[in-house]
């Protein structure tokens, strides 16, 4: 997996010491902002200015983030936290920043898991309405523990509690509500109006696969390389329902540092680049997709593709700009990993560091 982990093939202790040591990064949390910082912390400009909530992703004692990975919101504007933590493995706020719920025991006996190997494993998570029932799609990487039994590379979608409903890849037996599937390593699901199911083995076989609502494969794409229809890294799929006409679906080819963008039928259509860098993901609120950024920002892009705005940039472009408390600085990103919006238009951003560094941004249009 880590081959594939990070542009360049970056192994994580080369990031972390790119980006400073772990001891270091585990005290940069939401709790790191003085009491006397009373100015607000804003980034955007015009309709897309933000400010932040610096209370907002709190856990309480004994609790902590790791290495973030998913975050989503349901219909009730509840935010859903998942990192590389064994304590807790899935934290659930409201919008406002109360903590509802956390995750860890529990949930791993759902999945068949202990807590150790679900922080092991854990990657995206993607919430579907369909027929008008909320679910959550999960996607595990493969096991870092190589010697046990095979563990992670599935996916599975599971109630609103984390049941699991159905799962596909690296299972112990097929089922009624069980299939074995090759992925290597996946990491993320979109799911069309239509009921499709797209998954990218981001971390592995680079290959694409649609599925039918009930999980039949119906067509298998890409593979390494960088020529169109193949990949380095596809680490996120979204379906974009933001133009008129048929929807389609976005791709993040994060280390080619493009998306590319397909038909429902997986046919290539067009590339952008320039506008990312490394991008992981998607998330559409409005008239708007965002996509955060392993290298340093969110970039948001209207209904035309056209460049929105790009926030937070902590990475250093022009030689003279110190970027190097992008982990600390809370105007910047260090690694933008997973976002989501809610209703009101906020926006939370995950990020791959040690801490996860779960934050809320306040939509505040000037």
């Amino acid at each position: 997996m880590d081959q594939y982990l990070f542009p360049r093939r970056l192994t994580r202790r080369d990031f972390l010491i790119s980006t400073g040591t772990a001891a270091a990064a585990l005290a940069l949390t939401p709790r790191s902002l003085k009491a006397e910082d009373t100015e607000p912390v804003r980034i955007g400009s015009g309709s897309h200015t933000y400010e932040l909530d610096p209370n907002w992703g709190r856990l309480p004692e004994g609790m902590h983030y790791g290495f973030g990975c998913g975050i989503i919101v349901d219909g009730r504007d509840r935010i859903f936290v998942t990192s590389r933590s064994t304590n807790p493995c899935v934290a659930i706020f409201d919008n406002d920043g109360k903590l509802l719920e956390t995750w860890s025991n529990d949930f791993a006996q759902k999945i068949g898991y202990s807590t150790d190997q679900v922080a092991d494993t854990a990657h995206c998570l993607y919430l579907s309405k369909e027929g008008g029932v909320e679910y959550i799609y999960w996607t595990e990487n493969a096991s870092t523990n190589k010697t046990g039994p095979k563990l992670g590379a599935r996916v599975y979608k599971t109630d609103m509690q984390g049941k699991i409903l159905y799962q596909i890849g690296n299972v112990g037996a097929e089922g009624s509500a069980s299939q074995k599937f090759d992925w290597e390593s996946p990491t993320d699901v979109a799911v069309a109006p239509n009921g499709d199911i797209y998954v990218v083995d981001g971390y592995g076989s680079q290959r694409v696969t649609r599925f039918d609502k009930d999980f039949k494969p119906l067509r298998t794409i890409g593979g390494p390389g960088t020529e169109d229809g193949k990949f380095q890294t596809c680490h996120g799929i979204w379906i974009n329902t933001l133009k008129s006409g048929e929807p389609e679906v976005y791709i993040a080819d994060r280390q080619n540092g493009r998306l590319q963008i397909f038909d429902l039928e997986l046919n290539h259509k067009r590339n952008l680049a320039g506008m990312v860098r490394n991008p992981c993901c998607f998330y559409q609120h409005e008239s708007f997709l965002y996509i955060p950024d392993l290298a340093s920002r969110v970039t948001i892009l209207d209904a035309d593709d056209k460049l929105a705005a790009q926030l937070g940039d902590g990475k250093e472009t022009d030689g003279k700009t110190n970027r190097s408390d992008n982990q600390t600085n809370p105007a910047l990103f260090a690694a933008p990993h997973a976002l989501t919006v809610d209703s009101k238009g906020n926006f939370y951003v995950l990020e791959w560091i040690p801490t996860g560094r779960p934050r809320k941004f306040k939509h505040v249009p000037a």
